[in-house]
């Protein structure tokens, strides 16, 4: 029997799903960087339920759970999105999204008494590894009685962004996971005070143009506290052999995760903010013509919630 679930989840899919709840915004410019979109940042980001149960040949259910799954919704449009990401490749892939997609395509159709109409979801996978063998785009094929179908699956890699390319398309939801570009240097960076004073050049250009970001306004600073911790949990990893490469980087990002207490007060901010944007949404939805119970499963505010606005 096959299984095809993913592998249990490592610590960068842990840091990239802590970025997708922490710095959300900053998803939608990979969003327009891997499906050519034109969103402005000013689209509403709802988050959808990840794990989907597939029923199987035996009657049983299995789990899939996807990195992430969620909307964008603006004026005039919602698009629906799954984005993976991988550290490596693997054979089961294209398997997992293909479930991944026509099930959340079923959880979200609309049936009548004669006709089910399913929208598939845009699908990307990030690469935190490639190779010259690793394409721009998959493809998935669906026969039918009807005709054939095809859609295409593209893929971002990380290790073809350099850090100018990074900062220059507003592509700092990558920041973490750029020292993926570096794993072939790390035995040179080890061995040799020369090649680790290179590295730490790279990580002081990094901070000074992260520094830039929050100064001018352009991310907060916890978004760059979020960028940092979660750049130093993917160097614990991808580094784990290499101690003076953790040392000196660690030592240029400087400072420590942000202690307990303060991060609980910053999520009762959020989560003080995040009822009221789910709110505006919700009045945004209504207007739009969306029904209370439609609305409920996209904002997750309850029914009763609903009835008082």
């Amino acid at each position: 029997e096959n299984d095809f679930n993913k592998n249990t989840p490592t610590p960068y899919d842990d840091a990239f799903r802590t970025m997708m709840n922490d710095c959300v915004k900053l998803l939608i410019p990979v969003i327009n960087e891997v499906f050519g979109k034109n969103y402005s940042g000013n689209e509403t980001i709802v988050f959808r339920p990840n794990e989907h149960f597939i029923n199987q040949q035996d009657g049983k259910e299995q789990k899939r759970i996807t990195d992430s799954s969620f909307s964008i919704i603006s004026d005039n449009s919602e698009d629906k999105f799954i984005l993976e990401c991988q550290s490596t490749d693997d054979d089961t892939l294209l398997i997992r999204i293909f479930e991944y997609i026509t099930q959340e395509a079923l959880d979200s159709g609309t049936i009548t008494k004669y006709q089910l109409t399913v929208t598939i979801p845009h699908a990307a996978v990030l690469f935190l590894r490639s190779k010259k063998s690793t394409p721009n785009s998959m493809n998935i094929v669906i026969n039918t009685p009807g005709g054939s179908v095809s859609f295409d699956v593209p893929v971002i890699k990380v290790q073809s962004y350099s850090l100018q390319q990074i900062f220059d398309k507003n592509l700092l939801f990558l920041l973490p996971f750029y020292i993926f570009n570096l794993e072939k240097n790390f035995p040179q960076y080890e061995a040799s005070e020369e090649a680790l004073e290179n590295l730490k050049k790279v990580y002081i250009d990094f901070m000074n143009r992260l520094e830039k970001e929050v100064t001018e306004g352009h991310i907060s600073a916890y978004y760059r506290r979020t960028i940092l911790d979660m750049s130093k949990k993917v160097l614990e990893n991808i580094a784990a052999k290499y101690h003076n490469i953790q040392k000196e980087v660690k030592e240029i990002m400087g400072g420590r995760v942000l202690d307990y207490e303060g991060r609980n007060i910053f999520y009762e901010g959020i989560e003080r903010g995040r009822r009221e944007a789910n709110l505006d949404t919700a009045r945004r939805l209504r207007d739009a013509g969306m029904d209370d119970s439609q609305i409920h499963k996209f904002t997750n505010l309850s029914l009763e919630d609903l009835r008082m606005m």
